[in-house]
């Protein structure tokens, strides 16, 4: 792991706080009320999702491939009591068992994974029919002249922002590996750069 990336595990809350505060937390609640049984999220980062889960879930395993990411997602973990653990594993690459899970959640997190088509299939082999994949992510600009931002400061925004595809068409992705989206909101990503402010935020159905 780079020093780029501790440093920027250990930073991660502070510089998202205006959007949690004025976007994310809101659709956070909203989509984590509802997840029971057994849930994984994807890509769980420094746990800002964690406060949001509700009683009726019986087992949260939370996935995370970067150890600062994790230690401090474990840290925040234990001020908790949720019946739930930290797996160190890549979206691409799920030690699990096909059709196990209920919930699958994936807060900001397709934008930085290597290959998010695999990791979708891989969101699709572990869900049980009638699974429901809920999630927040920003996307490709439906706006041409925003788009075309994205695509000029594509590669400072992944060198900068550890990782992160500005440009990439996540709404499509989910729909291509099998799902269906049975709910969707656009929203923006305010307090955050513009070629960031494009936000899907829903609900897909495994078949």
């Amino acid at each position: 792991m780079s020093l780029y990336g501790r440093l920027f595990a250990a930073g991660y809350d502070t510089v998202m706080a205006g959007s949690e505060k004025t976007v994310l937390r809101g659709h956070r609640k909203a989509l984590l009320d509802r997840v029971a049984g057994r849930v994984i999220e994807i890509g769980g980062g420094t746990g800002v999702n964690l406060p949001f889960y509700g009683g009726a879930i019986e087992d949260l395993i939370i996935t995370e491939p970067e150890a600062p990411m994790a230690r401090h997602l474990q840290r925040k973990l234990a001020d908790h009591t949720l019946p739930a653990r930290v797996v160190q594993a890549r979206a691409e690459e799920l030690p699990f068992e096909d059709q196990s899970f209920d919930f699958a959640v994936s807060t900001l997190v397709l934008c930085t994974v290597d290959d998010p088509e695999r990791a979708l299939e891989e969101i699709h082999r572990l869900l049980k029919p009638n699974g429901q994949l809920l999630f927040v992510e920003h996307v490709r600009a439906t706006n041409p002249r925003l788009a075309r931002w994205q695509d000029r400061l594509h590669g400072f925004q992944v060198r900068f922002a550890h990782g992160c595809h500005c440009n990439r068409r996540t709404l499509e992705s989910i729909e291509d590996a099998g799902f269906r989206v049975t709910e969707l909101t656009h929203d923006r990503l305010r307090m955050a750069p513009p070629i960031v402010h494009p936000l899907i935020v829903g609900a897909a159905n495994r078949p």
